[in-house]
Formats: structure tokens, sequence, C-alpha cells
């Protein structure tokens, strides 16, 4: 079955808003006050953040290979002071990369960080044994 860009494998809520809890988590916030500002279950925020945070490194370096492979003369973000923020940093390099070779405007509108990070992770962000040790490991087609 094939998922939109806006969904990920395994979750019920949409990206944007998995995207906003991650966002507010690098901000400093806990998981309740992310919980209450999006209307969702505390306990389902929780366990977002804690299945990002056990893999903040290696998706941050998923993104920027992302980065490289998709973009020209890609720099590499600067560290930021936090794990989480250097993520999002990841996140922006890749999705200047992607919409600078492929265009800002997809078929569901502008394309947004958080559709390139489900498209760079087939939907997987939050799943078990993502992110790869490389782009497109164990996989029969090739991701950027």
């Amino acid at each position: 079955m094939l998922l939109p860009v806006t969904v990920l494998v395994r979750r019920a809520y949409g990206v944007e808003v998995i995207g906003a809890a991650l966002l507010a988590r690098a901000g400093g916030r806990g998981h309740r006050a992310i919980a209450r500002t999006l209307g969702v279950p505390a306990a389902t925020v929780r366990g977002w953040l804690r299945v990002m945070a056990g893999r903040l490194e290696p998706v941050r370096l998923y993104l920027l290979q992302v980065a490289h492979r998709a973009g020209v003369d890609q720099p590499v973000p600067k560290a930021l002071g936090s794990p989480w923020r250097d993520v999002l940093a990841a996140l922006g390099a890749a999705t200047a990369a992607v919409t600078g070779r492929f265009g800002a405007v997809g078929v569901v509108g502008a394309v947004t960080g958080w559709q390139v990070a489900v498209a760079c992770s087939a939907g997987r962000l939050l799943a078990p044994g993502w992110p790869p040790a490389r782009p497109g490991a164990g996989r029969n087609t090739s991701c950027l």
C-alpha cells in the first residue's frame, strides 16, 4: 500500500502534528505541555519523543546524506548545541537540497520539511529499524 507523504507508518497522527511535537521538544518543551498544545494524549507524545530521542544522531546523519546526494554544494549545517536542534538543521538542509533539485511545489502543494522526512524515510521516521546505515540500504530501489 502506498501512503501519502503526510503520514508515517503505524502512526494515527499526520506528520505535521508529529513534526510540531518534535519541533516543540527541540525548543525545550516537555511532553505534557506539547500534548496540551496539540490536543494529543501525553503518552502518545511521550512515545514519539522517546523513539526520536533514541535515534537523533543516526537520523541527523541520514538527513545529511540525503542533502549531500540531492544537493549540489550543500553546506553542512553548523552544530547548534542540542541534538534535537541539530536534527532539525539537518532536516532543513535536506529540504533545501530536495526542493532545490526537484522544486518547492509537489503534487499535494508546497513541500514541507516534514514531507521530505517522510519521503526520505519511506514513512518510517519513527518505525523500528530506521534509519538504515546509509540511504537506500536494504531496499531494491534507490533513495535520494
